[in-house]
């Protein structure tokens, strides 16, 4: 799955600290292959371009 990318926030003054951007997971509810639906966190992208089939 997708985990938190890490980076580092830049200031005015090229002062730099860690930060991380965190994936938009979304609660959602899917239909198996034997039709059964089961709640998973998927991302958004994955929504998008209909890797996964909304129940």
């Amino acid at each position: 799955g997708k985990t938190p990318a890490n980076g580092n926030r830049v200031s005015h003054a090229n002062n730099r600290t860690k930060r991380r951007w965190m994936p938009n997971l979304q609660t959602v509810r899917i239909r198996q292959a034997n039709g059964n639906r089961k709640k998973t966190r998927v991302c958004t992208q994955c929504i998008r371009t209909g890797k996964t089939i909304a129940a």
